[in-house]
């Protein structure tokens, strides 16, 4: 090219670098150890962590919008949780609840300090949509020396200590059914008619986040679903009785955080409801509240009305 040509072609578009760390057995009946996989986005030896942590059914690309925007200023880290995207699936389905979760990510935080030659806590930025959410909520409790971490800021996307029973019922309903789809169109489909209140999206953007949901069926005969359907079993032992007595709970932990926290939350969302987001404006971190009109559970933080006051949130 001479020096009076101008280069046209696009910018080349940046991409993680899939990751893995060992994790200890997750239930006192599946002592094997298992592999968790995770995204990992901009200089491996960044200090300046921001953990994105996914919901129930979903994985750790559905963070590729946020992780694209902020690489530049930190190691971006988003785990696929286990049973899910490219982690393993565990021998024992009562291993997938939260306090197991957790353990993973101490294991996950003792690799990142490896790799940045940390000798004292990092201080880390948590962004956890829905299930992501309460993983923090349960990691947070964990002191620095076990942790190996602090939290520093601490992003809620539509999740808080009350969540609504109905909703959970709803997520019940299509969570671990047997799915077989012969095209990723089929599935985008099918993915979008369980996900609405996700807000609007352009065919092509829908396209792209329904795409690492899906893997070929191991027979070879069309696609299935990426997360292990035994990720029901747990989930449907909850009751609207154990549920309330969890809320009690995960209100003490809220109030115990110390570090700055910003809640999302879609205005039509039926899992966290606006009396429960503005009460954790008024209690404990008392919550930096940004709600989303036409936006449901949960914000998907994929277009510059739900990026910008994110950002600005982190980086200030």
């Amino acid at each position: 090219m001479t020096s009076t040509q101008i280069d046209t072609s696009p910018a080349p578009t940046i991409e993680p670098v899939l990751k893995y760390v060992t994790c200890p057995g997750a239930s006192k009946t599946d002592a094997q150890t298992h592999r968790m996989a995770y995204w990992q986005w901009g200089d491996e030896s960044n200090p300046r962590i921001l953990i994105c942590v996914h919901g129930l059914s979903r994985q750790g690309r559905d963070f590729d919008s946020v992780a694209r925007s902020l690489c530049d200023q930190y190691q971006v880290i988003c785990p696929d949780v286990v049973g899910r995207g490219h982690s393993d699936w565990l021998a024992d389905p009562k291993g997938y609840q939260v306090f197991s979760y957790v353990s993973d990510m101490v294991a996950l935080m003792q690799q990142l300090r490896a790799q940045v030659k940390a000798t004292e806590p990092l201080d880390i930025d948590w962004l956890g949509t829905s299930m992501g959410g309460l993983i923090g909520l349960g990691f947070s409790t964990l002191p620095p020396e076990v942790s190996g971490v602090k939290l520093r800021k601490f992003v809620l996307n539509d999740v808080g200590p009350k969540l609504r029973y109905e909703a959970m019922l709803r997520i019940g309903e299509y969570l671990g059914q047997p799915m077989r789809f012969d095209s990723e169109q089929q599935a985008a489909d099918y993915l979008w008619s369980i996900s609405t209140g996700f807000g609007p999206h352009t065919p092509e953007q829908w396209l792209a986040l329904s795409r690492p949901l899906l893997r070929p069926a191991p027979d070879g005969q069309g696609l299935v679903l990426h997360y292990d359907p035994a990720l029901a079993e747990p989930f449907k032992t909850i009751t609207e009785e154990s549920a309330v007595s969890g809320e009690a709970m995960l209100w003490q932990v809220y109030d115990a955080l110390t570090c700055p926290v910003m809640l999302l939350r879609g205005k039509n969302s039926d899992l966290l409801d606006h009396d429960t987001a503005t009460s954790m404006t008024q209690r404990g971190p008392k919550a930096q509240l940004i709600e989303f009109d036409g936006v449901g559970h949960a914000p998907m933080l994929n277009n510059p009305t739900q990026l910008d006051p994110l950002k600005k949130f982190l980086l200030a």
